[in-house]
């Protein structure tokens, strides 16, 4: 193990992460309803120009007048994109009006840690200015060509970056994928042809202290596809995925949660360790199976995704 080790910069439950656009106010409320773990609230992609300011105003008022936190809620805002001229009002109003209720900030189209600092100097300022007692997190949505080339760098700058998010769609259009579906296969490629993308942009994620997340699966009258690209991007790493449609969210929520009897065998593998440990052995049999140190951490891997499902379910029912 290197002496160079990067914990984890903040720990969130974010199994289904409902994108909801700015300008519907219907929307908002359900999104508050929801059983997703995670909203972010969009001034962005979702939200045409002539209502971005309306939106900008409606997501103020949904932070102060709803308690997202007491319904058990991360609440997020999505911003325009820093080669916009949006994205600057965006952040000081949305910061200046409600920065005390907001969670995260996630920053669009990042191709540089450059990026990532612009938004954070003016979060920073208005923090101070305000007296805020929380400081708001960031998130980057890498979804360029050049978001990837720089995914390490952007995962290590020094920052109050928290998670990274991986953008199907921009990412298709950018490189000028032949396809024209959001996170779906393409028949012609033998595999998956966002794996190595996807994959990458994890592997930044855990070696700098970060959570990697799935982007959008376009699609919602197709679950078995949603549920498919959910479970890759699980096998790899992945702690969660958008959801487009409130349809999705629950799909997100199995995937990305434990089995009961994954649960279990996890608490089983660390009485096992410590029994072998007892007995000055560093491993152990567990089913037939060789466990050791390695397997430790996998099993408090499931454990900690299982407490903060049990810790948000009371939440939710207090």
């Amino acid at each position: 193990m290197s002496y160079t080790l990067h914990p984890l910069r903040k720990q969130r439950l974010q199994r289904s992460e409902l994108a909801c656009p700015g300008s519907n106010t219907t929307m908002i409320d359900r999104a508050f309803k929801s059983a997703a773990d995670f909203v972010f609230l969009d001034c962005e992609d979702a939200v045409a120009p002539p209502e971005k300011e309306q939106a900008r105003k409606n997501i103020i008022q949904a932070l102060n007048d709803l308690d997202w936190r007491g319904a058990g809620k991360t609440v997020s805002v999505r911003i325009n994109g820093l080669d916009t001229h949006y994205m600057y009002r965006d952040v000081v109003d949305i910061m200046e009006q409600a920065g005390d209720k907001l969670d995260t900030i996630l920053i669009p189209k990042v191709g540089v840690p450059a990026d990532v600092y612009t938004v954070e100097c003016i979060m920073s300022q208005i923090e101070v200015a305000k007296g805020f007692a929380n400081q708001v997190g960031t998130e980057a949505l890498i979804e360029t060509p050049l978001g990837m080339a720089n995914v390490e760098a952007i995962a290590a700058a020094p920052s109050r970056l928290e998670a990274m998010h991986f953008g199907v769609a921009d990412y298709a259009a950018f490189n000028k994928a032949r396809t024209v579906v959001i996170g779906g296969l393409n028949p012609d490629y033998p595999g998956d042809q966002w794996h190595f993308a996807l994959s990458r942009m994890t592997v930044a994620c855990r070696a700098y202290g970060l959570r990697p997340i799935d982007g959008p699966f376009g699609d919602f009258s197709d679950p078995d596809g949603y549920t498919a690209g959910a479970k890759r991007a699980a096998a790899l790493g992945v702690e969660g995925k958008w959801a487009i449609h409130p349809s999705q969210i629950e799909l997100a929520n199995d995937v990305f949660s434990p089995l009961p009897a994954e649960v279990d065998r996890a608490h089983r593998i660390i009485a096992a360790l410590k029994e072998a440990e007892a007995q000055g052995k560093g491993a152990a049999s567990l089913d037939g199976k060789m466990i050791d140190a390695a397997s430790e951490k996998m099993a408090r891997n499931i454990l900690v995704v299982d407490e903060q499902i049990t810790a948000a379910k009371a939440k939710q029912g207090s």
